[in-house]
C-alpha cells in the first residue's frame, strides 16, 4: 500500500513540475508535495530561476506540521549554495521523516551529495520512484548540466511525401491549429528558437509564442553566415533579444547596422564561408542557452543532423501530399550512399493533434557523428 501511495503522490509532484516547464531557464523544472497521515499538507514548484525552489514552496505551506510528514520531491534536493540556500538544510531543519526521490542530480555540485546529507541527518530516503518519467521532464537540463550545451529539439512540420513547402515555396499552412498551437507551447518550453536566414528571407517571420493564455518568448537566433538579414526584419524591431550567428568574414558595417536593434547581438563562430555550427552551439550554451527549438528550412536542418548536434526530432506530419520536382524537402544534406548508414530514431513517439500527428524520436549514438559540416 505504501509503494501506491508513493506513487500518487510522486505523479502529482511530477505534474507540479510539469506546470512550470518554460518558466526556470536553464534551472530544471521540479515539483515537491509534504504528506502527513494520509493529507497533504503543502504542495510547490520551482517558478524561475534564482527564485524558492519546489521544497520551500512546499514547506511553506505545510508549516509546523511538516515535522514527522514525508517529502515527495521530483529532483534530488540541492546540497549547496547557489542563487539560493540548501533545500537539504530546509528540509532537515523542518524536522521530516522521510523523503521520496525520484531521480539524482547529474550537477557535479549536486550528485548524491543532497542525499547523503539527508540521511547523514537520520532522514529516511528512498530514490528511483518514477525515475524513468522525471529524467525525461528535464532531459534539455540534463544534458545542458552535463555537457554545457544547449538541448537542440529539431521541429518541422511537412507532408507525406517531406516537403516544407509547394514548388513555389508555399508553406502556410502545411499542419493544422492543433499542431500549431503545440508548436508555440514548444516555443515556450525552450529557450532559444533557431531558423537559418533563408527562412527569415522568405517568412519574415516574428519567431514568438503566441498561447491562448501569454507565454515566454524564446531568444530568437538566425543563423545568417553573410548577414543578409533585410535591416526592416521583423526578429530585428522589436526588443526581445535576438542572437545573429555569422562568420568572420562578414561585413562589419553589416554588423554594426544590425547592432543599433535594441537586443540584437551578433556572435562570429569561424573564419569559413559557412557558420562553424559546432562552435555556435557552444557559444550558445556558454550564454546559459540550455534548449533551443530548430525550426531551420532543409538546409539548416541537414547540416545540424550531420553535425551529430540535434538531440531530439519531433516531425508533424500532414494528411497531404505536394510533389513537384523543386519542392523544399525537410532535410536537405548529401545523406549516405547506403541504406544501413542512414541517420536511424529511437524511443519513438507518435501523437495526435487534430487531423496530424507528431512522430518523435531521438538520433541513435552511433549515427549521430559530428562532422565539420556548417551553412
Amino acid at each position: 500500500m505504501e509503494l501506491l501511495n508513493d506513487e500518487y503522490y510522486m505523479r502529482l509532484a511530477l505534474q507540479l513540475a510539469n506546470g512550470a516547464s518554460g518558466q526556470t531557464g536553464v534551472n530544471p523544472v521540479v515539483g515537491c508535495v509534504v504528506v502527513k497521515d494520509g493529507r497533504i499538507l503543502g504542495m510547490g514548484a520551482h517558478l524561475k530561476r534564482g527564485e524558492a525552489h519546489a521544497e520551500v514552496h512546499a514547506l511553506n505551506m505545510a508549516g509546523k506540521d511538516a515535522e514527522g510528514a514525508t517529502a515527495y520531491v521530483t529532483l534530488e534536493p540541492c546540497s549547496h549554495h547557489g542563487r539560493t540556500p540548501p533545500c537539504c538544510d530546509r528540509l532537515i531543519a523542518e524536522k521530516v521523516a522521510r523523503v521520496v526521490v525520484a531521480t539524482t542530480d547529474p550537477n557535479r555540485l549536486v550528485a548524491g551529495q543532497g542525499i547523503e546529507r539527508l540521511r547523514a541527518n537520520g532522514i529516511e530516503v528512498t530514490v528511483g520512484l518514477l525515475q524513468d518519467e522525471a529524467r525525461l521532464q528535464n532531459e534539455k537540463f540534463n544534458h545542458h548540466i552535463v555537457t554545457g550545451l544547449p538541448f537542440v529539439t529539431l521541429k518541422t512540420a511537412l507532408t507525406l511525401d517531406g516537403r516544407i513547402a509547394t514548388r513555389t515555396g508555399h508553406s502556410r499552412w502545411i499542419t493544422g491549429p492543433e499542431a500549431r498551437e503545440a508548436v508555440h507551447t514548444l516555443r515556450h518550453r525552450n529557450q532559444g528558437i533557431m531558423v537559418g536566414i533563408g527562412t527569415v528571407l522568405a517568412d519574415d517571420p516574428e519567431l514568438t509564442t503566441r498561447l491562448t493564455v501569454p507565454g515566454v518568448h524564446p531568444v530568437r537566433i538566425v543563423v545568417d553566415s553573410s548577414l543578409r538579414i533585410p535591416p526592416g526584419a521583423r526578429v530585428l524591431n522589436d526588443a526581445s533579444p535576438t542572437i545573429l550567428l555569422t562568420t568572420e568574414r562578414a561585413d562589419p558595417a553589416k554588423e554594426r547596422a544590425c547592432i543599433q536593434n535594441p537586443g540584437v547581438t551578433v556572435i562570429r563562430c569561424g573564419d569559413g564561408p559557412s557558420v562553424d555550427l559546432k562552435l555556435a552551439v557552444s557559444e550558445l550554451g556558454k550564454r546559459e542557452i540550455g534548449s533551443i527549438l530548430l525550426e531551420g528550412g532543409g538546409a539548416l536542418n541537414g547540416a545540424m543532423l550531420q553535425a551529430g548536434l540535434v538531440n531530439k526530432l519531433m516531425l508533424f506530419y500532414a494528411a497531404k501530399i505536394v510533389g513537384g520536382e523543386g519542392s523544399p524537402s525537410a532535410f536537405a544534406f548529401e545523406g549516405p550512399a547506403e541504406m544501413s548508414s542512414a541517420l536511424e530514431l529511437e524511443r519513438i513517439a507518435i501523437e495526435r493533434y487534430g487531423d496530424d500527428w507528431c512522430v518523435t524520436g531521438y538520433p541513435k549514438p552511433s549515427a549521430n557523428k559530428a562532422t565539420d559540416d556548417g551553412i
